[in-house]
Parts: structure tokens; sequence; C-alpha cells
């Protein structure tokens, strides 16, 4: 009876004893085992996204910078670009191409998804933008206004009729021979100057860069971009404003991840490095 009754203290001892070294009861060890860390839940609510980002030729430099930007700020998100005329890349993305943001040089062409059910909402207004022309620094032609795209001889590059610029430049045209001093078929006389057509913007800059063109009419940014053009300012009074806007493409794998970086791209961010380039706020 003696060596029970010791037996038994010894016992009790020793629970009191690893009680008072801080030792955690079973259940508590088990709830402790149980709940993950704030870092485990972090990383589980993040899933990893990859976004394919389809963006118009003049924003090209853009989104260089704009992924480099995203990607250190959102870490669990790898952007792809691919640059080329807004009508193209809307073309493609009907067609099936697997983008998940659109990024357009005007509303015209995001606004086709939206109307066409392949848009997860209303388009988003990001940036504007103006026109210029630009001219080889030599400037062979001696092109110093406007008005000189009408002279006979002068090899105008243009852009195809679907691009978002040539929209943009028939309207810049028609304002033009309204100035005074333009001759009255001012419109007339520069498409007979057209030489060629391009599939973008950058394109026809490349054209003016490596002098197989007199002059070219671009967007201010792409002006802006070059080393190798001079300018020729087009009158305010008759310049026509760009106006970009996106889209979350609906059929997106990553519709969350990819309205994030919209929101983003169209918000302080995105405005600070679009500003870099010379885009203008959207109105």
């Amino acid at each position: 009876m003696t060596s029970r009754l010791a037996a038994l203290a010894s016992v009790v001892l020793f629970v009191l004893a690893a009680c008072s070294n801080g030792s955690s009861s079973p259940a508590a060890s088990i709830a402790a085992s149980a709940a993950p860390t704030t870092a485990t839940s972090r990383a589980r609510s993040t899933s990893p996204a990859a976004l394919t980002i389809y963006g118009a030729a003049s924003l090209n430099g853009v989104l260089d910078k704009v992924t480099a930007a995203y990607e250190t700020a959102n870490p669990v998100t790898t952007l792809t670009i691919s640059t080329d005329s807004s009508a193209t890349l809307e073309t493609q993305i009907e067609q099936g191409a697997p983008a998940d943001v659109f990024l357009s040089a005007d509303t015209t062409n995001p606004k086709k998804l939206v109307d066409k059910g392949l848009a997860a909402g209303a388009a988003v207004t990001f940036a504007g933008n103006k026109l210029t022309i630009i001219v080889p620094t030599a400037n062979p032609a001696s092109i110093a206004s406007p008005k000189d795209l009408a002279k006979t001889g002068v090899k105008v590059i243009a852009a195809g009729d679907a691009v978002p610029i040539t929209k943009y430049t028939t309207q810049l045209v028609a304002s033009l021979a309204k100035e005074a001093g333009y001759p009255a078929d001012f419109a007339a006389r520069y498409a007979a100057n057209i030489a060629s057509k391009e599939d973008n913007v950058k394109a026809v800059g490349a054209k003016i860069e490596l002098g197989e063109g007199d002059a070219g009419i671009v967007y201010v940014t792409d002006a802006k971009a070059s080393t190798n053009v001079t300018t020729v300012d087009v009158p305010d009074a008759a310049n026509v404003p760009a106006t970009y806007s996106g889209v979350v493409v609906k059929a997106s794998r990553n519709a969350a991840a990819a309205q994030a970086f919209l929101t983003w791209f169209a918000g302080p961010d995105g405005q600070a490095i679009l500003s870099t380039f010379g885009f203008l706020p959207p109105s």
C-alpha cells in the first residue's frame, strides 16, 4: 500500500513539474499542429497567375516597363506581352487567341469585343495621345508644315486602313483641309502621296527612321521614343485626341488576376509609367 501511494505521488509530482515548465496540454498541442502559420495561409490563398497581355504597338515601350514594375509588386503573377495593331489583336481574340487583357489604341476595338460578348465587363479608358508628323532627321523632302504633305512627289508612309492611327489620321487630314491656306483638295493630294501602308504605327515610324519615306503621321509618344526622326508640329486646333481603352477577355483562365492588372494599369501606378512616355491622362 505504501509503495502504491509513493508511486502515485511520483506521478502527480511529474505532471505538476511538466505544467510548471510551460508544457502544452495534448489538446493544445493538436490544435497548434493543425493551425497553419500566417505565411502558410497567405501562400495557400494566393495562386500563381500567368497573364498574356495584348497591347497596341504604340504601347510597346510602356508595357516593357510595366512588366517589370507589376511583377515586382505582384511576384506570383507573370506577364507575357504581345503587341501589334489594335485591329489585328482584336481579330485574333475573336478567333480564339489566348489573351487575358486587351489594351487598344482606341475605343472601337475593345467595344467590338464587348458587343460580341467576348469581354468580361465594360471597357476601361486608361490613356490619351495626340498626333504629330515625323520626317527623317535629314528631312530630304523639306517638310516644314503639314501643308507640305500635299506637295507633289512627297512619299508618305501610312498604316493599313483598319489600324487606329489611320482613323485618327483621316480625321486630322480632314481638319487640316479646313485650315486657312490649305488647298481645298488637301485630303485627296495627301492620299495620292501615300507610298505604302504598314501593319501598325511602329512600322510607320521604322520606315521613316530608315529614310524609306519622307513623312508619316504617328502618335506623339512614338515620335518621342525615336532619336532618328524630326517632328513637324500639327496645329492644336486641328489635332485629334486619341483615346486608349482596355478590357479583360472573357475567355481568360485567370479573370480575377486579369482584372487586377487592368485596374492597376488604369490606376495611379500605371498612369505614372504612361506619363513618362508622354501619354496623357484619360479624359
